[in-house]
């Protein structure tokens, strides 16, 4: 079981809504290459945040924690719980803890970065943030083309390398928190990952991506899925190919997924495909 169907089953028991905390499900025109959920769901659960901005408004974290904690509020004049689901660890944090107060980095700026990764890919990325902003460079998270390029962008903008502005403080919240992480044996995980992938395609994520295709520069669509699409539709690569780069790539987030939130004490783990999954959960 996913744990787009995990939260809608815990939010039918519990009376409530989903809120997402999926970077990019929030955008309009992408529900297949972000796997918004299937539409019995949606109509079945109230869900937040999936598919309400338009692709060229991007948001931060700063944003989706002013959102969620607005939703939250929304949520609860009529229920004592809700869910949220997702796995963008930034924004999850951002809801739970707060975020420092890091500056709001030039859109220009963010648009030539984009550009520039876009044309040079992940390595040069790596190599502008390594003399940029060499603190945030070895905190080792160079895999990240996200991360790289909010912290470059940062620090072109305000002058300081991002960590400045980190005070690892934790803001007070009006609500209790249960954390929940579900995991699935490796081999298994990425089968299910490579079948989703197919899935997908079989579903039209190509001409999805092609309909995208006038704002592929922008940082919304530099993410797994798409940018693997654009550059066979620019023609470097086959389509078999781009597909084993989305699979590829996916497994490789889904790795650092995982990395970041075995960090967290505080979430508790389940087998994904344990039959009694959502009643133990409910026990929490």
């Amino acid at each position: 079981m996913g744990k787009t169907r995990v939260a809608a089953d815990l939010a039918l028991k519990l009376g409530t809504a989903v809120i997402s905390a999926d970077s990019r499900q929030c955008y309009e025109g992408m529900p297949i290459g972000t796997s918004w959920p299937p539409s019995a769901l949606l109509a079945a659960v109230r869900h937040y945040f999936i598919g309400t901005f338009p692709v060229s408004s991007p948001l931060s974290a700063a944003d989706f924690e002013k959102l969620s904690l607005s939703y939250l509020a929304e949520v609860f004049r009529s229920s004592d719980a809700a869910v949220v689901c997702g796995g963008t660890g930034l924004y999850i944090k951002a809801l739970c803890e707060g975020l420092d107060d890091i500056p709001v980095a030039s859109a220009e700026v963010e648009a030539q970065i984009a550009q520039a990764y876009a044309e040079n890919g992940i390595a040069w990325l790596q190599q502008a943030v390594a003399q940029e902003d060499p603190e945030f460079y070895s905190t080792g998270e160079i895999q990240n083309p996200a991360r790289l390029m909010r912290a470059l962008a940062v620090v072109r903008t305000s002058g300081a390398g991002i960590n400045t502005y980190r005070t690892h403080g934790v803001k007070n919240r009006p609500f209790n928190l249960i954390k929940i992480g579900l995991e699935l044996p490796r081999e298994m995980l990425y089968a299910r990952i490579n079948d989703r992938v197919d899935q997908m395609m079989e579903e039209g994520l190509l001409k999805e991506v092609e309909r995208l295709m006038p704002y592929r520069e922008l940082k919304n669509l530099q993410t797994v899925g798409y940018s693997e699409l654009f550059e066979y539709l620019d023609g470097h690569c086959s389509l078999a190919l781009a597909i084993d780069k989305i699979k590829q790539h996916t497994r490789n987030y889904a790795k650092r997924q995982m990395t970041w939130f075995r960090k967290d004490p505080e979430i508790k783990w389940f087998r994904a495909d344990d039959p009694e999954l959502i009643y133990k959960i409910m026990q929490l």
